[in-house]
């Protein structure tokens, strides 16, 4: 079984009737780390990025992209380049973070739709391998700085294919309707304009991205042929030849029994059975997973706080964390599987809604979940919490973010400190006009 289609990370362990991972007591945790607190178990990372070299290992041209915005922390970025990943980033903070990390430049490409000219010089100073094109504006803007410093900057041209996925509607981006791309109307215009005027950019390839959390194959394989197609009309047309290809990420995880989403090895299959069918000369190809990459290495523990019952018998049990820290409940209406670390085989249980802290009746983090009969001080394991909890987090009601540990064979680091009260503040300022009566 692949990795994404666990909820949980393949180290998962009962240890005297408390849940262990990667080795490590997750009670013990919580008193040493305190809560709520992010785990990442390594022995998961490494599997799910060692289980998606092997599912395309046949297809020599890939190149397998980490999608940086389901979580990009420095440990993370050193442990998948280990592992011969290349890196989607999207803002100056990832690119700042993959290049501190000492990633090689030339296997990152630059993602986004509305990149600004500091990301863009940062980026081209940092000799970032590709830039995906998203619009008019930018390819332009990028041309006029890559002009000014004297460079060329290898692009791809995202577009929309037109293909919509089963998914939440804000985590579609295939569609014709949106934000994301040129639409297929507009390619010749912005070829054109690349030919013709546009001087400093030499244009490699085309990058589509469909969709997050997919739970079907035949959307990729359709979006193959519609690339393929493209690239040899663009040939046909225009002359130039396109020898790169970026079908995005988006494959799903398994959060909850409900999600069966599909095995690494069955995207292989149908993007190479898609690639052996329509493209006669076999381009490079990029993959930029990330949430399957990332989200099942990942629990959160929370430290449960105060309860009460509401007329007609319901409880809502609080804990120490909740919208901040994961806002995709709210977001999204995203569903998660929990466990009490320190009560794995208490006999009597209950159904409770897990309730956060935070000043919203939305902060909400499993409604009607069945769990051992909970009191003050217990712990909670949310699982699969690795993708777009902590790059997601705020702090909201002034709550410091927090920490984040990685665990492997019985050891645990600090990868993300918590933040204290200082940190909250320590960007806050105050006119010299305000002070005048201290």
């Amino acid at each position: 079984m692949s990795e994404n289609q666990s909820i949980k990370p393949i180290t998962v362990k009962e240890n005297n009737n408390h849940l262990s991972i990667g080795g490590c007591d997750l009670v013990e945790l919580a008193e040493k780390y305190n809560t709520p607190l992010y785990v990442i178990d390594e022995a998961t990372l490494r599997g799910i990025s060692k289980s998606y070299k092997n599912a395309f290992k046949e297809y020599q041209n890939i190149r397998m992209m980490y999608a940086c915005k389901a979580l990009c922390t420095s440990a993370i970025i050193k442990i998948l380049n280990e592992e011969g990943f290349g890196f989607d980033v999207v803002s100056a903070g990832e690119i700042y973070t993959v290049y501190k990390a000492g990633v090689d430049m030339k296997k990152v490409l630059f993602n986004g739709n509305n990149k600004s000219y500091r990301e863009i010089e940062l980026a081209l100073e940092c000799g970032v391998g590709r830039f995906s094109v998203d619009n008019f504006y930018e390819a332009g803007l990028l041309n006029n700085i890559a002009s000014k410093k004297g460079k060329k900057a290898d692009i791809l041209l995202r577009i929309t294919p037109g293909i919509e996925c089963h998914t939440h509607d804000y985590i579609k981006t295939g569609q014709t309707d949106s934000k994301f791309g040129f639409d297929l109307s507009q390619i010749d215009d912005i070829v054109n304009l690349i030919k013709n005027d546009y001087k400093n950019l030499n244009l490699r390839g085309l990058h589509a991205h469909i969709g997050s959390q997919i739970f079907e194959t035949q959307c990729y394989y359709d979006e193959i042929e519609i690339l393929v197609k493209e690239i040899a009309r663009i040939k046909n047309t225009h002359g130039i030849l396109l020898n790169e290809m970026n079908i995005g990420g988006g494959l799903g995880v398994k959060y909850t029994e409900a999600d069966n989403p599909p095995p690494v090895s069955v995207l292989a299959q149908a993007v190479t059975s898609a690639m052996h069918k329509y493209a006669i000369d076999i381009p490079i190809i990029y993959i930029e997973p990330g949430r399957s990459i990332i989200s099942t290495a990942g629990v959160t523990l929370y430290k449960v706080g105060s309860s009460k019952v509401v007329p007609g018998g319901k409880r809502y049990v609080a804990v120490d964390g909740g919208m901040a820290d994961n806002p995709r409940p709210s977001m999204y209406q995203a569903k998660y599987t929990a466990e009490v670390a320190n009560k794995l085989n208490y006999k009597e249980t209950e159904k409770v809604t897990l309730a956060g802290r935070y000043c919203e009746s939305g902060d909400i983090l499993i409604e009607n979940i069945e769990l051992p009969k909970l009191e003050a001080g217990d712990i909670i394991c949310v699982y699969n919490t690795g993708a777009y909890n902590y790059s997601m987090a705020s702090n909201y009601n002034r709550v410091e973010k927090p920490a984040m540990v990685l665990v492997n064979n019985s050891h645990s680091d600090i990868i993300v400190y918590r933040e204290t009260l200082d940190d909250l503040i320590s960007k806050d300022d105050i006119p010299d006009r305000l002070k005048k009566n201290d």
